[in-house]
């Protein structure tokens, strides 16, 4: 007879720990999006006013410098770090920087789409960080600050020369917002409002400081350049990107949800609240994993561990001796029991990582319903353990 466990009392009041898109602002409602521009031109007076409110905010609470350019582009942060590839790489070679799924896509579309010859790929396994100390910054270099899929962040900017002659390109759609990125030592910054904030889908930034911007002036990418990755006109940046005039016409019912956003975190004492946020609740995680030997933390180094996307794995020895497909099999049945329980929703590891959990940590999700989560995990866990008994006897 299987064994019985039995289910935790409490239940988290918000179930939606998805690593994207990410859960909304507590309490958050339809209400929200009321004053959204709709049936409007998004070029009208009144469309390009709330694009470039979305814009002031983004800078505001980023604290972006005010030489840096801020642009909404289409194609969520995919089409940001898209548009800076095939604008900005070619006169230098580049060093491919890359930890997990996300920035092996980016590699492999410098190397295979762009063919850029000079290009060096310097990478590491799941749960792991690169040797940063072997980049050349001379060249330019690709990166992304924070491993959605794996977990794993740099910890700092201090890898990063100040002078530099190369271009730094960082996708950083699962940190900003949630972690300290020094502007000084990027020049381009990326990212999506599905991720941190909880915005919707399709949307991407791209942040340019005055060395990438100089890069567009000066250069010219030998291969055609589709239309919405340009960002100059004659030679000269279209500064209509950055003050509201975007490439294609944007959803101005996500704009609105992100203006939203964006006010809901100056309300709360802006970036360093939204750290501090993103940080307890990635605790409540590491502090369960610390004290149950049956999961552990996909990134192996402290220093790197993600605060908003938290991977985890299982290290119960019983499912550790079966196979590849067993171990993804336990997974994904401990994940399922929690989907039907309604207690947590998307919290499988992404497709190409190592079988396992990942949890969403970010600054929308309010510490209490992590707290009310990491007992589920357990009941989870043992009630899989036990049918899986079952099944060896």
């Amino acid at each position: 007879m299987t064994k019985t466990v039995t289910p935790p009392d409490m239940r988290p009041n918000n179930t939606h720990f998805s690593s994207g898109p990410c859960s909304k602002r507590p309490d958050w409602s339809l209400d929200a999006l009321s004053d959204a521009a709709l049936g409007r031109s998004h070029r009208a007076k009144i469309g390009k006013a709330k694009l470039k409110q979305a814009i002031d905010l983004t800078r505001e609470i980023l604290d972006v410098p005010a030489d840096y350019r801020i642009g909404i582009v289409p194609a969520s942060d995919t089409g940001a770090v898209e548009m800076a590839l095939w604008s900005l790489l070619g006169p230098r070679g580049v060093d491919m920087v890359a930890w997990e799924s996300f920035g092996s896509g980016w590699v492999s579309d410098v190397v295979k789409e762009l063919k850029l010859p000079d290009t060096r790929r310097i990478t590491a396994d799941y749960g792991l960080l690169p040797d940063l100390s072997t980049i050349d910054f001379d060249r330019d270099v690709v990166f992304t600050w924070n491993g959605t899929t794996s977990g794993v962040r740099v910890p700092n900017a201090d890898f990063i020369p100040s002078d530099r002659k190369g271009l730094t390109i960082c996708d950083a759609t699962s940190a900003a917002f949630a972690q300290d990125m020094d502007f000084a030592k990027l020049d381009v910054v990326t990212f999506s409002w599905q991720k941190v904030l909880g915005g919707e889908g399709a949307h991407g930034v791209i942040i340019l400081s005055p060395r990438a911007v100089e890069r567009l002036e000066s250069y010219t990418p030998a291969w055609p350049m589709p239309k919405i990755f340009r960002m100059t006109k004659g030679g000269k940046l279209i500064e209509g990107i950055f003050q509201g005039e975007t490439i294609n016409t944007p959803s101005m019912l996500c704009v609105e949800d992100y203006i939203d956003a964006l006010l809901w975190a100056r309300s709360i004492g802006g970036l360093k609240a939204l750290m501090a946020r993103a940080d307890a609740n990635a605790e409540v995680i590491f502090d369960f994993v610390e004290k149950n030997g049956w999961i552990a933390n996909l990134a192996k180094d402290p220093a790197t561990r993600s605060n908003t996307s938290v991977c985890l794995t299982i290290a119960d020895a019983d499912v550790l001796s079966l196979d590849a497909d067993g171990q993804a099999a336990f997974a994904k049945g401990l994940v399922a029991l929690l989907e039907k329980e309604g207690v947590a929703h998307d919290i499988g590891a992404y497709r190409d990582a190592p079988s396992g959990l990942r949890i969403w940590a970010g600054a929308t999700i309010d510490t209490a319903d992590l707290e009310a989560l990491m007992p589920w995990l357990t009941w989870a866990f043992e009630t899989q353990k036990a049918t899986l008994s079952k099944a060896a006897a």
